[in-house]
């Protein structure tokens, strides 16, 4: 499964590596990410953008422990409407439940296709809210980020009710440990067997102050339809498009490589794309032609960073391209636009 994250959410890290003072343009230059300006916040973007936005916020930010300060920083309800439905929830295990059955809306890991990313499990004589993604270590700053949110969100919003015991993860402690006893502020366990958060058993009946069933409903059946939105999308051109979408900026995205990428054959991946009835070839120059359209319109971008961030070595095959999706050079169709 191809895995995205809301443009929203993706929104809310480069708000945050903003304002420890990274400049915006240049963590999306350099993670491969220029939104038009006309992007909706329930848009999608690949996750590797995600990750690569991560590491160079951090990387720009000069901030090795940018992870747990994007979700200490960031308030769940104002950047996806999963955050604003668990807000509208009556008790913190149903805003538990509802997080879990839209977690995707936000974004989306390897493992969400199995079941749900988070469990409620009785260990140690304790119980805990274990994350059941795949493969956390290779981006660890995911895990920082997400239990950083989930105590800190209830830290700012119900300061007195009992929550976090302590905090296991599966990586390695880090140089910046020192910073997850700052944030977190509950001890915590390095190279664990699990990703989890140790909570006080009460804190699932703990009613929420902000609750109201009416707004609860009409999230609710707004999130459902988002729902269904997105696991319709999930073809195999859409697959292939969300892989083609990632690599676009390298130049290197033939049809073999991106089978690679989604685990297939190439000759496979013929066959599927054939039976949608999609070409490789023009699935890849309308989604040039359409980036390229979305980036110009934006006049923020000169005509050699549009021709790179749609995979053209030079600004001059790029002109000979464009002009031939729509009949006029990349500058003069700006003109028009103005």
């Amino acid at each position: 499964m191809t895995t995205t994250v809301s443009a929203s959410y993706a929104n809310a890290l480069l708000d945050v590596a903003a304002a420890r003072g990274a400049n915006r343009r240049a963590v999306q230059l350099a993670a491969g990410y220029l939104p038009g300006d006309h992007q909706a916040p329930d848009d999608r973007v690949p996750f590797a953008i995600f990750k690569a936005l991560m590491r160079e916020s951090a990387r720009l930010c000069h901030d090795p422990a940018f992870g747990l300060h994007f979700g200490a920083e960031s308030v769940f309800q104002d950047i996806s409407i999963v955050g604003l439905i668990a807000h509208a929830s009556a008790t913190m295990g149903e805003a538990f439940e509802q997080m879990n059955r839209f977690a995707r809306l936000a974004i989306e890991v390897d493992g969400h296709d199995a079941g749900d990313r988070f469990r409620l499990a009785e260990r140690d004589g304790a119980l805990w809210i274990e994350d059941c993604r795949r493969d956390a270590n290779s981006f660890p700053e995911l895990t920082e980020a997400t239990f950083a949110r989930f105590i800190t969100n209830v830290r700012r919003s119900m300061p007195d009710a009992p929550f976090a015991r302590c905090v296991h993860v599966t990586h390695a402690r880090p140089a910046h440990a020192d910073e997850y006893d700052r944030v977190l502020q509950v001890p915590v366990s390095f190279c664990s067997d699990r990703n989890a958060i140790a909570i006080h058993a009460s804190w699932l009946s703990i009613p929420l102050p902000g609750s109201s069933r009416y707004v609860f409903g009409i999230f609710s059946d707004r999130a459902q339809a988002l729902m269904d939105k997105l696991l319709e999308s999930r073809s195999v051109a859409a697959q292939v498009e969300a892989a083609v979408l990632r690599r676009l900026h390298t130049g290197e995205f033939d049809m073999a490589r991106i089978a690679r990428e989604l685990g297939r054959s190439r000759s496979s991946l013929y066959r599927d794309l054939h039976a949608e009835g999609v070409v490789f070839e023009t699935l890849v120059e309308a989604l040039r032609h359409r980036l390229a359209l979305d980036y110009l319109a934006g006049r923020k971008l000169s005509v050699a960073e549009v021709a790179y961030l749609v995979g053209f070595s030079d600004p001059s095959s790029f002109s000979r391209a464009f002009k031939r999706w729509v009949g006029v050079s990349p500058g003069a169709a700006r003109a028009g636009q103005s």
